[in-house]
C-alpha cells in the first residue's frame, strides 16, 4: 500500500511508501509460517497469522506514516536499515511463545 506525509516549505509533500513483510526467523516446525515467506501489505493480510499481524500492526502504522524509529539494533542480527528517503527496516517478534518467529517489515519509499 502506498501513503503519503511530510511537509515541505510550508506545502504537504507527498510521500509513497510500500510496505513488506518477511518471515525472517521461525522454528521449523512452526505451524503458521516458514522463514523466507513474504507477504505484501495490506494485500496479504488475510495470510498472515492474527498473533504476528497484531504484534506488527502499531509498527506498520508508524512507518506507514514515514515514521522511523531510531533504535538500530547494532551488532546483533537484526541490525536495522534506516534511510527515510530509501528503504527502512524493522523487526518484530510474534508473541507465540513457541514458534521463536521473527518478521522483518521493509519501507520502501516509491515516487
Amino acid at each position: 500500500m502506498i501513503f503519503n506525509m511530510g511537509y515541505a516549505g510550508g506545502q504537504a509533500k507527498k510521500r509513497k511508501y510500500k510496505i513488506d513483510i518477511e518471515i525472517y526467523e521461525a522454528r521449523k516446525d512452526t505451524w503458521c509460517h516458514k522463514k523466507s515467506d513474504k507477504f505484501e501489505y495490506p494485500k496479504d493480510i488475510g495470510k498472515i497469522c492474527p498473533w504476528l499481524l497484531a504484534s506488527m500492526q502499531d509498527f506498520i502504522r508508524l512507518l506507514e506514516h514515514g515514521v522511523t524509529l531510531t533504535w538500530k539494533y547494532e551488532g546483533t542480527p537484526y541490525e536495522k536499515v534506516i534511510d527515510p528517503d530509501g528503504v527502512t527496516t524493522e523487526y518484530v517478534r510474534c508473541p507465540d511463545p513457541t514458534a521463536n518467529l521473527v518478521a522483518k517489515i521493509t519501507r520502501t519509499a516509491v515516487g
